[in-house]
């Protein structure tokens, strides 16, 4: 499994537009968002790293909604190189995993472009404005290490968010696998 770091987009770019599809259902679009401070997670089906986070990350959803956080995850795979990552299979996984937030279809890729993810995962956080405040790892640990999932990168900087303040600038870069780019669409900073 290829490590890929995250880009550090630079801290205070507004949010890229979007309007992505839950699979087979409805719409979502970031001005659903408005006033809202938001996490837009870059994830999939089939990543180690992901499938490290799945449970964890639904833990942290269900506790951020609570607290106001609105939370998306978006897939930006190649499904047809990556089946296991097409959207008929991302509604049971989300379930499994205990994703209670929306998982959203990129087929074109170009919300991950937009957004210049990297990995999976690959975190953004945003605050009331859509300002990026945080991008980010979720925490220290890694599939097969024995540092505990606790996700305390993203939770500071989530509160730190939600109480109007702004998260420390000591960010650590995400891990994870590459996004599996369709043939002859992968961006020159992906390369």
């Amino acid at each position: 499994m290829a490590l890929t770091p995250s880009q550090m987009v630079p801290l205070g770019v507004p949010a890229p537009d979007f309007d992505l599809a839950v699979p087979g259902g409805r719409r979502v679009r970031l001005a659903d968002f408005e006033g809202r401070p938001l996490l837009v997670m870059f994830i999939c089906n089939h990543c180690p790293y992901v499938k490290h986070l799945a449970a964890p990350l639904g833990t942290f959803a269900a506790e951020y909604a609570k607290k106001g956080l609105a939370i998306v995850g978006i897939n930006s795979n190649d499904t047809e190189a990556y089946p296991d990552d097409a959207p008929a299979k991302m509604k049971e996984y989300a379930r499994e995993s205990g994703w209670s937030f929306p998982y959203l279809v990129d087929a074109t890729q170009a919300v991950a472009k937009a957004y210049r993810a990297a990995c999976t995962p690959d975190f953004f956080l945003y605050d009331a404005s859509h300002r990026l405040r945080y991008r980010g790892q979720f925490d220290d640990s890694r599939p097969g290490g024995s540092t505990p999932i606790t996700g305390k990168d993203l939770r500071a900087a989530a509160d730190a968010v939600l109480a109007g303040r702004t998260p420390g600038a000591d960010q650590k870069a995400s891990m994870g696998c590459n996004i599996k780019w369709r043939p002859g669409q992968e961006p020159d900073y992906a390369r």
